[in-house]
């Protein structure tokens, strides 16, 4: 890849205007650094934060994860925070991508804004702008969508919304990172093109147009043709791309324990190593240039960029006029009135006005798979109508109250977010029972049953309420710390236990943890742990697991320490007893991570057997007028570190939604999953929708969705597979440590066009509430894009149909046209059709309206990799606009 400037037709500031002075002030202070200085500017000072200088007025600048929620800055490893601090927790990524608008992703923007300074966080590690290259990627639901246009479009105006409000985003995994399987060592091997028309562009739109201020490099590597190297030592794509080419003027930043070399992360471009002090650079770098082997001015470069980000957060003062982006205003309201103000005119608390945005956001990401026309009960009210919104009155029988059977593991205990480094502890959890019991008329009778087990680990022990110090009998665990001789360094009892120990000194090798658990209640209870590394646990004598493999940061960045499969032993009790219960646990010493143990003590009580939760979920849905089945993925399927093994739901789920369709025909399916699962039984339901993994105000908006309060408008920003063996890339597990890019540019839905297999859902499908009729479509002044270069504006005109005022996301695809020569040996290989552009509009029942679409000139250029620039295809180009990627109703030509 040539390291050279190219021509672009994007608006692009390759080079940091000093209209005021300040990059003048900026420069003369970092000429005034030492060494010593620069070379900790450049390091992490903790887990968080960077090195402040005090003698210049540079203060550390805080960064936090995540992309569902703002952290904050209290937790060492992933979950590890609990009850240190809530935050606002956002649906999956996904479900925001799912909503197609711009403004609510200009609100979510601003909310991690109010949300960071809320933390005490200058810059927050989001969003990640990969591409959903396969569905069993483990961070998929972290992603926005399959398409890099789609992605780019949310992820722009996220970012500005949130630097806009002086908070920095630091997007992620620059770049080709899109699988977890060995993403710390493999090389994903893609071809020019494919990185430059497919997986750069979300990440040169955010640099150009929201003018990013961070970048964080991934851990995996590429190889491009003619590099192949770590990303963080990858110069031409971290500095001659991102740097040179697109004139990025903010910090590249390493993902945590990314950085494996001094000299190759110094030359490639990379600015600041996180964490630190130690690791590569913390713990040579400084050496590296006393001996020559790195030249300070190498430093010079990045230590002005760190100054740069640290004065555009607030975290430096120059005394002087301020950066553009450090104004400090917020924005969670549709109108653009400041949050702090709308709350205060409102009568609402910052918390309750982000809970409100939260539920809107949730209940529109919401979307509509199936919703077929159902009958009504025998003897009530009203016509044969789709099921969603509920109708009350048609579904109640007369002279009885209505019934509604809610039903399945997620109804009862519901997953709200993706497991890895994005978790955070939630303001509040609102749950589908409570608030569609809320909802609901006042008498009804509402029937909850789990129905079906989504989980393998047993729930969590009651550590307060049934185990007791063996030594002293106070509630709770003795937690002794020992050496690495067995020697005990400490002794106490813990009352409560998240399954973490925390900030564990570094002489302790090992942490034993003894319990009597009160096992009370008749029956065959199930008593264990979950835990990495080496181990040893008992339950009255009885070896329950062994470890000998000691782990260290690898198990944090295989997310190995989330979740860990909990090993059990059956207890059969007939009268009330107690159990001892002894394990010790290994302290795991991560580099570039606080000392921890992980420990998740599990139980399960008597109960059900998973027939017997079926037979009770059937017979509820056999009584009720209607049901409403929840189901989904766990923590234990959708996380970070791995990728998932087969897209199946978990447990025997589907299994319930089968028996539970064939007993009640007026059943909504609610699916709470990220990433896409199979549904066999989808053709079966009358309505289904698809409810993401939806953060603390999951219930809310699901209940709103339900009984009509807010549209589910969502459509799907990747496509559903009907079976396993059409999926294109089922897989991303490197082989000899690479992972090839075999489909090119035909990634995602464009790979269902190419082979033309029929998926359960297609890309961009969502049905809502109505029906839409499409009118025309125009081209707005008809250029010569091979002429001119320019943007093309289509505007659609299209109706609602309806009898509801709805929401209708008009997307329009390009696709070569066939007439014209682009099938030519001359001609580049191109997708069979693309997203090209996206609007949202809004009408009422029987209302005509006009969607003006945008398609950038981008979309109808290739990468000339000889030329080293980008060029307008030849041949002509056509249109199309419709609902969703197969459904697909109008077409204009463009003339090439």
């Amino acid at each position: 890849m040539s390291l050279k400037t190219h021509d672009v037709t994007t608006d692009v500031t390759p080079d940091v205007a000093d209209v005021d002075g300040t990059e003048e002030r900026l420069a003369r202070l970092a000429a005034d650094l030492t060494v010593e200085e620069k070379v900790s500017l450049v390091v992490g000072a903790g887990m968080w934060t960077t090195t402040p200088i005090e003698r210049i007025g540079l203060r550390a600048v805080a960064m936090s994860d995540g992309p569902v929620g703002v952290r904050g800055t209290g937790g060492e490893t992933d979950g590890a925070a609990a009850g240190a601090q809530t935050s606002a927790m956002l649906p999956a990524p996904s479900a925001l991508a799912a909503t197609w608008d711009l403004d609510l992703a200009t609100r979510a923007g601003a909310l991690f804004a109010s949300e960071a300074r809320r933390h005490g966080v200058h810059v927050v590690l989001a969003p990640q702008i990969n591409l959903q290259r396969t569905p069993v990627g483990g961070r998929h639901f972290e992603c926005y969508s399959e398409d890099p246009h789609l992605t780019a479009e949310i992820a722009v105006r996220l970012v500005r919304a949130s630097q806009e409000n002086g908070v920095g985003m630091s997007v992620k995994h620059y770049v080709a990172n899109d699988s977890e399987t060995e993403r710390t060592r493999y090389l994903a091997r893609l071809d020019e093109r494919t990185l430059r028309e497919v997986y750069l562009p979300p990440f040169e739109r955010v640099v150009h147009e929201a003018q990013a201020w961070s970048v964080m490099g991934a851990y995996s590597g590429v190889d491009d043709g003619e590099t192949a190297a770590p990303v963080l030592e990858h110069r031409p794509l971290l500095t001659g791309v991102l740097k040179d080419e697109w004139g990025f003027d903010g910090v590249v930043v390493s993902d945590w324990v990314a950085t494996r070399s001094i000299r190759g992360a110094v030359e490639g471009g990379l600015d600041l190593q996180m964490p630190g002090p130690d690791g590569p650079w913390g713990d040579g770098l400084l050496d590296a240039v006393r001996s020559g082997e790195v030249a300070e001015a190498e430093l010079d470069d990045k230590v002005l960029r760190l100054l740069r980000l640290a004065h555009r957060v607030g975290a430096l003062d120059l005394g002087g006029p301020s950066l553009p982006g450090t104004a400090r205003v917020t924005g969670l309201q549709p109108d653009g009135a400041p949050s702090s103000a709308s709350s205060a005119r409102d009568g609402l608390t910052d918390q309750e006005a982000s809970a409100a945005f939260l539920r809107e956001l949730v209940a529109r990401s919401i979307v509509v798979l199936r919703n077929s026309p159902v009958a009504p009960r025998a003897g009530s009210a009203g016509e044969e109508a789709p099921l969603v919104p509920l109708d009350p009155a048609a579904l109640a029988a007369p002279g009885r109250p209505l019934t509604v059977a809610l039903l399945g593991p997620a109804a009862t205990a519901p997953f709200l977010q993706g497991g890895g480094s994005s978790f955070v502890v939630p303001d509040r959890v609102s749950t589908p029972e409570e608030e569609i019991r809320a909802g609901l008329p006042e008498g009804t009778r509402l029937l909850v049953h789990d129905g079906a087990r989504s989980r393998s680990n047993p729930p969590a022990l009651d550590v307060s309420g049934r185990c007791s110090d063996p030594l002293t009998g106070a509630p709770g665990l003795r937690v002794e710390l020992l050496d690495a001789h067995g020697e005990v360094l400490d002794s106490r009892t813990a009352p409560t236990w998240d399954g973490w120990l925390q900030d564990v000194r570094a002489d302790a090798v090992a942490v034993r943890v003894r319990a009597d658990v009160d096992l009370d209640e008749p029956g065959r209870h199930e008593v264990g742990i979950g835990t990495v590394g080496v181990h040893t646990v008992t339950v009255d004598g009885q070896v329950v697991s062994t470890g000998d493999v000691v782990v260290d940061e690898d198990v944090v960045l295989s997310s190995g320490h989330n979740h860990p499969v909990a090993r059990t032993v059956t207890v059969d009790v007939a009268e009330p007893r107690t159990a001892h219960l002894d394990a010790t646990l290994q302290v795991v010493h991560a580099v570039g991570y606080a000392s921890f143990v992980r420990g998740e003590l599990v139980h399960r009580l008597p109960g059900a057997s998973a027939e017997e939760l079926l037979d009770a979920a059937v017979a509820a849905a056999r009584e009720a007028d209607v049901a409403i089945v929840v189901i989904g993925t766990t923590e234990e399927v959708e996380s970070e570190g791995y990728d998932r093994p087969d897209l199946d739901l978990p447990g025997n789920q589907d299994r319930l939604v089968e028996l539970v369709l064939q007993a009640n025909p007026r059943t909504v399916v609610v699916v709470n999953a990220g990433a896409p699962v199979l549904l066999p039984w989808l053709d079966d339901a009358p309505s289904v929708l698809w409810a993401w993994l939806g953060g603390q105000e999951a219930g809310t908006g699901l209940a709103d969705a339900l009984l009509g309060a807010t549209e589910p408008s969502g459509r799907l920003p990747w496509t559903l597979p009907a079976r396993a063996e059409d999926v294109p890339v089922p897989h991303a597990v490197p082989r000899e440590g690479v992972v090839e890019y075999t489909e090119g540019l035909d990634v995602g839905y464009r790979a269902w066009e190419r082979t033309g297999a029929t998926p359960a859902a297609p890309f961009g499908h969502g049905l809502g509430w109505s029906e839409w009729g499409y009118l025309g479509a125009t081209v707005v002044g008809a250029p010569n894009v091979q002429e001119t270069g320019h943007d093309v504006l289509l505007d659609v005109t299209v109706r609602n149909t309806g009898t509801r005022a709805s929401r209708e996301v008009v997307q329009v695809y390009v696709e070569p046209d066939a007439t014209s020569a682009h099938d030519a040996p001359d001609v580049p290989h191109r997708p069979v059709r693309w997203l090209g552009g996206f609007a949202v509009v809004d009408a009422a029942p029987g209302e005509t309206t006009t969607a003006r679409v945008r398609v950038p000139a981008r979309a109808l250029q290739t990468w000339d990799v000889p030329a080293q620039q980008w060029v307008t295809a030849a041949g002509g180009h056509v249109l199309r606009a419709g609902r969703s990627i197969r459904d697909l109703r109008l077409r204009a030509t463009l003339p090439d």
